[in-house]
């Protein structure tokens, strides 16, 4: 059987590629980055470079769609109240600044010849640093809430760094209604400033950085954490398309066919934040950081097919835990509003 119509000719990167995997990609990406709120280029990557792209390509091209896929899960947020778009663009001036500080630290690496290594292992040190910090929050706030400790109207919390942080009155002071906090402006703009230095350091959207960094040093609650940074993630990858799309690097065919999986794929992630607990998300968020950090380690010594299948495993199996989330959350709703229109009837 002829089996040549699953592949598509990509003209700027001289290759044929198998476009349903580009379909799934995209759509898993969807899935993950409207739930977790970051871009996923720890995914993506590796993705397009096994289905056949260079690996230039497959950068530039993640950048394209990263940025496509984040706009949508932006407007779908947006609609949820859950992108605070003034801390957003406050967040933007520490950001990109910081982007061009990682990026020139990059160059420099690399004129000393020691970009590769450095870059990996400050990679898997600082996702190691994310997940611990995500597992010991869950395990402090268990704790405290078997003690019956409540931090205010959040509920039992686990790291309240952001509290002592809000302590600090340097001006302009800045109310972010839609997160609830109030703060000096200095404050998001330099938590921004150094994961935009990491960001542009590791090569990354930032995602991976800024969300939890919005949590805990921020204070911003994990539903609106998601929703800004794919804001932010939405205007960094721009910006890199932009620079990628003047080097000849981003195949324009893989990134509207991905396009098409993660159009569907975010609308979904972004339903189930609705219906996920602040620390399902988290919990589910320092899993992903952990298996990305474990598939770095075996890349880093040549073990390229497991570290491969582990960030694809780990895709599918988020991407499905994703999905239960969301139909179970729809049909406990609808449960309830078919009561509630019976309780009615009868009165």
């Amino acid at each position: 059987m002829d089996a040549s119509w699953l592949y598509m000719y990509m003209p700027i990167a001289g290759v044929d590629i198998f476009w349903p995997g580009l379909v799934l990609i995209g759509f898993s990406v969807g899935v993950i980055g409207g739930f977790f709120g970051m871009g996923g280029a720890w995914m993506v990557t590796p993705g397009l470079n096994i289905l056949g792209f260079p690996m230039a390509f497959a950068i530039g091209t993640d950048i394209a769609h990263i940025a496509g896929k984040s706009m949508i899960s932006t407007i779908r947020h947006s609609k949820f109240g859950n992108v605070d778009y003034k801390l957003g663009f406050v967040m933007l001036i520490g950001t990109m600044t910081g982007i061009e500080c990682g990026a020139q630290m990059i160059m420099w690496l690399e004129r000393i010849g020691q970009v590769g290594p450095v870059v990996r292992w400050v990679y898997v040190g600082f996702l190691l640093l994310i997940a611990i910090m995500v597992f010991a929050d869950y395990a402090k706030a268990v704790s405290k809430k078997k003690m019956g400790v409540v931090d205010g109207e959040k509920g039992t919390e686990g790291f309240t760094w952001y509290k002592t942080l809000h302590k600090i009155n340097i001006p302009p002071m800045v109310h972010f209604k839609v997160s609830g906090i109030y703060c000096s402006a200095w404050l998001p703009i330099i938590v921004s400033f150094i994961t935009g230095v990491l960001a542009g350091f590791l090569g990354i959207g930032g995602g991976l950085l800024r969300m939890p960094a919005l949590i805990y040093f921020i204070g911003t609650p994990t539903h609106i954490a998601v929703g800004t940074d794919l804001f932010e993630v939405m205007i960094s990858g721009l910006y890199g398309a932009f620079t990628y799309t003047l080097k000849g690097r981003i195949e324009l065919v893989a990134v509207f066919v991905m396009l098409t999986g993660a159009a569907i794929g975010a609308q979904i992630g972004t339903v189930a934040t609705k219906y996920a607990k602040g620390y399902g998300i988290r919990l589910a968020f320092g899993t992903a950081v952990l298996c990305c950090m474990i598939s770095i380690i075996l890349k880093q010594f040549k073990f390229e097919t497991p570290a491969a299948v582990l960030i694809l495993s780990t895709i599918g199996i988020i991407c499905i835990y994703i999905m239960s989330i969301m139909f179970k959350g729809a049909a406990q709703e609808l449960r309830e509003k078919k009561n509630r229109e019976q309780v009615t009837v009868k009165v």
